[in-house]
């Protein structure tokens, strides 16, 4: 169990030490007001082009929309300007974000190749250069998330954070793993711990982190501050309720059941309907109806089905009439 629970990332106190990662596709206004309503230390947007975000794509707006009335997000940006990410820094500051992440763990092609995300671990001077520059920008609290390093000859994660801290970055997260692995292999928790004894600011471990018993072992190896998920949240949008009450107490918190899972379908697919449109909304929900409904009976059936529907009603219709019996099985 966790003796010191909270988190300070500047002057904001962090109730519980679990985040959710930032996702593309994923962390949608949607899926964090979820997280965030089961229970969630901070929530992070979707990685957003910082170059995208000055151009005022409607969409990148709507991927960063912070609603700073309802909760704490933080926004997380993606560049390798400097002051395009400081513009970009500074608009979202404006439009309410509370806290503004810089991606330097993203390993995908297309950031990398724009000499962005992971591609700054390559080049520390550059990379010292747009954390300057963002928090300057800002008054809200600046963090960074980042890989192990490029490859497994060049780890130089503490190095980074150690620049981070020096120009004013309020916590760093560190995934597991370098550029070069992208998400195969494990987590590297027990490397993370390099990254904690550098630097005095809090460092999140991230990475692999599927299961309770995975986040109370990522904090032992690494003795980090908090864990940070991501891939362990699909259809599962209550996980970091469980680990949070598993970290305090050692208990586990069962999982919804299955009429309350049904209730958490349905919410949520008329909140990505309201949010997108119906047309765009219901083909974004397939990848979520998917991750809900894996392991139930007939569950391939059923998303077969939902694949191919083009009414949202009707995918609701549907989703009533897959859950409903085995709700009824359970309780007879």
């Amino acid at each position: 169990m966790m003796q010191n629970m909270k988190i300070n990332i500047g002057p904001i106190e962090l109730e519980a030490p679990v985040l959710l990662s930032p996702m593309a596709g994923v962390t949608d206004l949607p899926f964090r007001r979820l997280v965030k309503r089961f229970g969630a230390g901070l929530v992070t947007s979707e990685m957003i082009a910082s170059q995208a975000m000055i151009r005022d794509h409607k969409r990148t707006h709507k991927m960063a929309y912070a609603e700073s009335d309802e909760y704490l997000i933080s926004v997380q940006l993606a560049g390798c300007d400097p002051e395009m990410m400081a513009l970009a820094a500074k608009m979202n500051e404006d439009k309410g974000a509370r806290i503004i992440d810089i991606n330097m763990g993203c390993p995908a092609k297309k950031i990398v190749n724009g000499y962005a995300g992971s591609a700054l671990m390559q080049d520390l001077a550059e990379a010292r250069k747009i954390l300057v520059a963002v928090v300057g920008a800002v008054e809200v609290p600046v963090t960074l998330k980042m890989r192990t390093g490029w490859d497994i000859t060049n780890r130089n994660a503490p190095e980074l954070a150690i620049i981070a801290e020096d120009v004013g970055i309020k916590m760093v997260t560190v995934h597991g793993r370098t550029r070069n692995q992208m998400y195969k292999g494990s987590a590297d928790w027990s490397f993370i711990g390099e990254v904690k004894d550098a630097v005095s600011i809090p460092v999140i471990a991230n990475g692999d982190i599927v299961t309770c018993e995975d986040a109370r072992e990522a904090l032992r190896q690494s003795g980090a501050d908090g864990v940070m998920i991501g891939r362990g949240v699909y259809g599962k949008p209550w996980f970091l309720s469980q680990v949070i009450h598993y970290l305090k107490t050692g208990e586990k918190r069962a999982d919804p059941t299955l009429a309350e899972l049904k209730d958490i379908v349905l919410d949520h697919y008329q909140a990505m309907i309201d949010h997108y449109g119906e047309d765009a909304g219901k083909k974004i929900a397939r990848k979520h109806i998917s991750w809900y409904t894996k392991g139930l009976r007939d569950s391939a059936f059923f998303r077969q089905q939902v694949n191919r529907m083009t009414d949202a009603r009707q995918v609701q219709e549907m989703i009533n009439d897959f859950f409903d019996p085995l709700i009824e099985e359970l309780a007879a």
